[in-house]
């Protein structure tokens, strides 16, 4: 249990670090590549972290809490500072992070009725899509396919699952935002 939190604790910890080296070392490709490793690693704890919960059935409503933040920090955090930087159009970030915000609270509402809201197939692959595509934007291969940079179709790729994702949860779970009380 302690070892979960532990790496929970990790995920969260590398968001400021991987930040600062991608805003201050931009142009350093050895620098972005170990800003790219460091992200890389610190997504590897979140299927690592799960994996281990499941196995040892030690899922608890803290730590179910801790690695939902750690995530959302993790990709908002590194998708800001790839903003910044010019490797992550804007647009892209709001849908990530818009989506990130709307199941937060859909989780709210779901919660507050009594319900559980389980992570969805949709879900687990928004995730692992959207760790690729920015693990990819942190690095800036100067892979050209068509009229983008492959980094940029990779995430168009996240953009497109993550609104799937965000739709999947709002189809599954309407009927508790559609009940008036009264």
């Amino acid at each position: 249990m302690r070892l979960l939190l532990w790496l929970t604790a990790a995920r969260i910890a590398a968001v400021p670090v991987v930040m600062a080296l991608v805003l201050v070392w931009t142009d350093e490709p050895a620098v972005m590549a170990v800003a790219a490793g460091l992200f890389a690693a610190a997504a590897l704890t979140d299927f690592v972290d799960g994996y281990l919960a499941r196995k040892w059935e030690a899922t608890t409503t803290l730590g179910a809490f801790l690695d939902t933040t750690a995530d959302k920090l993790l990709v908002t955090g590194v998708l800001v500072a790839l903003v910044e930087i010019g490797h992550v159009w804007s647009w892209a970030a709001v849908v990530i992070i818009g989506r990130e915000i709307l199941v937060t609270g859909l989780r709210s509402v779901v919660a507050s009725s009594g319900a559980s809201m389980p992570s969805s197939i949709w879900g687990k692959l928004k995730a692992t899509v959207q760790f690729v595509a920015i693990t990819f934007a942190i690095l800036r291969f100067d892979v050209v396919l068509g009229p983008l940079l492959l980094d940029e179709w990779l995430m168009l790729v996240a953009v497109a699952v993550t609104i799937q994702s965000g739709w999947g949860y709002l189809a599954r779970f309407r009927p508790l935002l559609s009940t008036q009380e009264g």
